[in-house]
């Protein structure tokens, strides 16, 4: 019979931010991947407003893990517990505390406690979890510092909007040409070039130059996962253009009656200390917001009309097909 080690983890920050602003981030575990950099994607299957039950996304040590997990949110003592259900290999078992301390009126100690163990309590294995936990950790607590702090900037600098396209051909079509991202140079004509990894089926990781509207070409790195029974690909920018602190996506394929809708969603964090450098001393956050909305809904509508010509041509093509008497 095993018996894995119990190995614990403690990371903690002071946070010059009111303990409810604090609380209020960690609680709502579905935005972490606009807000914090390991975050990949988070899925809500239950909740009761105390109880709650995720399906997650993240990357560890340059990997996409996933894993399901159960949390109890106590509000009045400012505690989140959680426990993985199903882990992620090596970690056999997991889970810890987020622990909110006022600090008067105005700041915060936030803890963070981890415990787990490991397959067969391999030492490389119990190595590589502890370098996981410990990166994904400070990642996490850095920048929930970062917006706890400037939370009442945020409005100004987080950005979300959405561009939709009706589609007369079938959904599987359009999901397809959004599946296979691999095809985009050839058939898409803002990327030059693409790189996907497919090590886990649905989970793609990618890597694309992108050209813009004044010729130049940026590169970015993405997570994208795919849920192709529902008609959905979400994605989170791992590594992102300069006017960006963080992007995250989703296309959206939903069929009707009449046809085909389908719809690219964009959140976006900007990185204000960069907006002068990219668009110029008299440029604010105002022009920077106006300059990413319109640079993103260009390409994705680009694409989305590009889907809606192959679904098209594809229902054109099975129209013009007659079958023999």
């Amino acid at each position: 019979m095993s018996a894995e080690r119990v190995h614990r983890t403690r990371h903690e920050i002071e946070v010059a931010a009111p303990a409810s602003v604090v609380y209020g981030i960690v609680a709502d575990a579905v935005a972490w991947p606009l807000y914090f950099p390991p975050n990949v994607h988070v899925e809500q299957l239950e909740s009761d407003g105390r109880r709650e039950r995720l399906r997650m996304w993240a990357t560890a040590n340059g990997r996409t893990k996933s894993w399901t997990s159960r949390r109890e949110l106590d509000p009045g003592a400012r505690r989140i517990e959680f426990r993985q259900e199903h882990s992620a290999a090596p970690v056999k078992s997991m889970g810890g505390t987020w622990i909110v301390e006022p600090r008067g009126a105005a700041g915060s100690g936030l803890v963070l406690l981890h415990d787990f163990t490991v397959h067969g309590d391999s030492a490389d294995d119990v190595a590589w979890v502890e370098r996981a936990t410990d990166t994904n950790s400070r990642a996490e607590l850095k920048s929930l510092k970062e917006l706890a702090e400037r939370w009442a900037r945020v409005n100004d600098l987080v950005l979300s909007f959405e561009d939709s396209v009706r589609v007369d051909g079938p959904a599987e079509q359009v999901y397809e040409f959004l599946y296979r991202v691999r095809d985009w140079p050839d058939l898409v004509p803002h990327v030059s070039r693409l790189d996907v990894v497919e090590d886990e089926p649905g989970v793609q990781v990618m890597s694309m130059d992108t050209r813009t509207a004044d010729g130049s070409t940026h590169t970015t790195e993405s997570v994208r996962v795919c849920f192709p029974h529902a008609g959905r690909i979400v994605y989170k920018q791992t590594v992102t253009p300069a006017l960006m602190s963080a992007h995250i996506g989703e296309w959206q394929v939903v069929p009707d009656v009449s046809g085909v809708t389908v719809t690219s969603h964009h959140g976006v964090v900007l990185r204000e200390e960069n907006i002068r450098r990219v668009l110029g001393e008299g440029a604010g956050v105002a022009e920077a917001r106006r300059y990413v909305r319109e640079a993103l809904g260009r390409n994705s509508t680009a694409t989305l009309h590009l889907a809606k010509e192959y679904a098209e041509k594809y229902t054109e093509a099975r129209r013009g097909v007659r079958f023999p008497k």
